[in-house]
């Protein structure tokens, strides 16, 4: 930890190192996946037999361009994400953060939602899935038409203030940056494969520096954070209780497009299993729950979908 991240609450410096090990895992293969032509007709079956509750995690959207974080390509190669500590007690690391936002969640607005959405949509109409959970703060299941969805980690329409707990619409606190920064945005070049899954992107020093944060409309406080779970934040207590409520209500547990690699995506899994219910996992990569699941599908997640509406008669 770097003398400007050292707080000075050792509880504080605490739940930071512990954030900062949960963005280092490292996921690596631990099972042997189930083979493609046995693991169509499982997943099929397993959603036949009962409705299923879908997690959903970074690997669904990177058909919509927007990256994983710990894929071959994922934006952990190349980007640490801000802690919640850092935000809260680092006003300059909470400007920085601000700044890169404001330039990268355009390209997450203007995101659509892929196939692969569209398939899960396909399947709770047809009476397949119970609802779906998502790790994704891009909104892409919403656009998409997903009716019974819960937003594990919030997503980036919302601003809220962390001092007087005042939020505000994205596009409107947009706006008020606009107005604060004339031609900010036109004066900054950027490759938009590069902006990450929160909608950071990287941007030099000098831009950061020149940046003009606006302040909560109501308290007038610059702590103003989209309403998204951080590394090192916890998941607000009734968001947790109603993902509680959409498992136990479900058949059995999907993941599609997750490592699994932090706790709050992880504990569906151990919960699932505590429950006797049936886990399958669709991912392109390791994941965390490898060993503990019945069908591990090995695969692009994108064609997988096209087989297994096709399986199913949709």
């Amino acid at each position: 930890m770097t003398a400007a991240h050292a707080f000075f609450d050792p509880a504080i410096n605490d739940s930071h190192r512990s954030a900062l090990r949960s963005i280092r895992r490292v996921v690596a293969e631990t099972a042997e996946p189930t083979p493609p032509e046995l693991a169509l007709p499982q997943v099929a079956r397993q959603l036949a037999e009962g409705s299923a509750l879908v997690l959903t995690g970074a690997g669904v959207s990177t058909d919509s361009g927007i990256p994983d974080y710990r894929g071959p390509r994922g934006s952990l190669s190349r980007h640490r994400p801000m802690t919640f500590q850092e935000f809260s007690h680092d006003p300059a690391a909470s400007h920085r953060y601000c700044a890169r936002p404001f330039v990268g969640w355009r390209q997450m607005d203007d995101a659509p939602p892929n196939r692969t959405h569209f398939a899960l949509v396909e399947l709770e109409r047809a009476g397949y899935l119970s609802g779906v959970v998502t790790q994704n703060v891009d909104g892409l299941h919403r656009a998409a038409g997903s009716g019974n969805l819960l937003h594990l980690h919030g997503d980036l329409d919302t601003v809220m203030c962390l001092d007087c707990g005042h939020r505000e619409d994205r596009r409107i606190f947009g706006e008020r940056l606009e107005a604060a920064n004339p031609g900010y945005l036109a004066s900054i070049a950027f490759d938009p494969s590069m902006v990450n899954p929160d909608g950071d992107v990287t941007l030099p020093q000098s831009a950061v520096d020149r940046f003009v944060m606006v302040g909560c409309v109501r308290c007038g406080s610059v702590r103003l954070k989209p309403d998204v779970v951080y590394f090192g934040e916890p998941v607000p207590a009734a968001r947790k209780e109603r993902a509680a409520a959409m498992l136990d209500h479900a058949a059995s547990l999907l993941v599609v497009g997750s490592s699994l690699a932090v706790m709050s995506g992880y504990r569906f899994v151990l919960e699932a299993r505590r429950q006797g219910k049936r886990v399958a996992v669709v991912n392109g990569g390791p994941g965390r729950a490898d060993t503990r699941v019945d069908v591990l599908w090995r695969t692009p997640v994108a064609p997988a979908f096209d087989a297994l509406l096709d399986e199913l008669g949709l």
